[in-house]
């Protein structure tokens, strides 16, 4: 079964959910232009500035790097996933959730080594704001943080005495609580670590508040919570819903939500950001990051070539730029000096692309 199938038997699990609010107004997403192909181990075949990279507007013009070119950093893996950079220690790490393994690529020298294994069948990672890796394990249904001294604690496993779903996406915020999806996903194929269990819990988005070690939803209205990200000044909170799952023809949503944040963490005013189902059928955002303007990047694909990589939304939710990849990209992060690196996890490989940008988390 390829992944477009997985996904779509997923969503059959799921079933539909209430539909949160209309989009106002849509904007269409222009396609991006496929790149020439090139020879990923010889750099004398890039090209600068890349042409992956395409802008809509002046905005996502000012967002391109320039005299830079995409790099493919890893290669040869069955599905990559969760991507976090560790600038104290010049590295990425990220998933591969089929192969049960998480790896680690070294800035300085380019070498990609076995991180963790097994890993739970990893999925999501991010790092809390003191610096610890926080990571979404399918195959075990729970949320772990990793210590200073290695050791991995439990954060989360259930909700009111039932097992978790499959965690997906986490992200931390600065008053220390940590936001999570719980869809489905990782109770569908054995081969991703699955035990084909039925869910017990609803696919909600939760909040872990470790002052208080209580656990609770956020949100409860989602087809299948996938990818999140806080607008720069925490005041905001994006949630991309795959229900659709790159298929067609049926009525589950695939757009990105947005939130007001309340001071006391509870969110309301709940809008869609974009509907990529109308602008781009059979398209998903998975996962999604914030730059320091307010900008969204939204990793996915799964409709026409044109749209598989990344897409860059201003604010207000218009499309200003597209990288477009030669696969289906599942997620994404900043990294390196500055925080001015995209590291994008597409399908077999990593791809990196410096940005005339920044990233806001760590």
């Amino acid at each position: 079964m390829n992944r477009r199938a997985f996904l779509q038997s997923a969503a059959v699990a799921a079933g539909s959910l209430a539909a949160p609010p209309a989009l106002a107004k849509q904007i269409a997403d222009p396609k991006g232009t496929v790149p020439p192909s090139r020879d990923w181990h010889d750099p004398a075949t890039a090209v600068e500035p890349d042409p992956a990279f395409e802008s809509f507007d002046d905005r996502g013009a000012a967002l391109n790097g320039g005299t830079a070119s995409m790099r493919r950093i890893a290669s040869g893996q069955f599905f990559t996933e969760g991507p976090v950079y560790f600038a104290d220690q010049k590295r990425l790490i990220w998933s591969d959730i089929p192969a049960d393994r998480m790896y680690s690529y070294n800035e300085e020298t380019g070498a990609v080594s076995t991180f963790r294994h097994p890993s739970g069948h990893a999925n999501g990672n991010s790092r809390d704001w003191q610096g610890r890796l926080l990571t979404c394990e399918h195959g075990n249904r729970r949320v772990t943080r990793t210590e200073y001294d290695g050791t991995i604690s439990v954060i989360a496993n259930k909700y009111q005495g039932k097992q978790l779903n499959s965690p997906n996406g986490i992200i931390a915020k600065k008053d220390g609580t940590l936001w999570f999806t719980d869809p489905p996903y990782g109770l569908v194929l054995e081969h991703q670590g699955y035990r084909r269990a039925e869910p017990a819990l609803p696919p909600n988005v939760y909040m872990f508040d470790p002052k208080t070690g209580k656990l609770t939803v956020v949100a409860s209205d989602f087809n299948m919570p996938n990818g999140l990200c806080f607008s720069p000044d925490e005041k905001k909170l994006y949630i991309t819903d795959t229900g659709i799952l790159g298929g067609q023809g049926n009525d589950r949503p695939s757009w990105i939500r947005v939130f007001d944040v309340g001071e006391d963490n509870k969110l309301t005013n709940g809008q869609v950001f974009h509907d990529l189902k109308t602008s781009m059928p059979g398209v998903i955002a998975d996962d999604i990051r914030a730059d320091i303007y307010g900008n969204i990047w939204s990793a996915g694909g799964w409709g026409a070539p044109e749209y598989n990589g990344v897409c860059i939304y201003a604010p207000d939710g218009t499309p200003i730029a597209r990288i477009v990849l030669p696969e289906v990209a599942a997620n994404l992060c900043f990294g390196e000096r500055g925080h001015d690196t995209i590291y994008i996890t597409a399908s077999t490989s990593v791809y990196a692309l410096n940005v005339n940008d920044r990233g806001v988390e760590l």
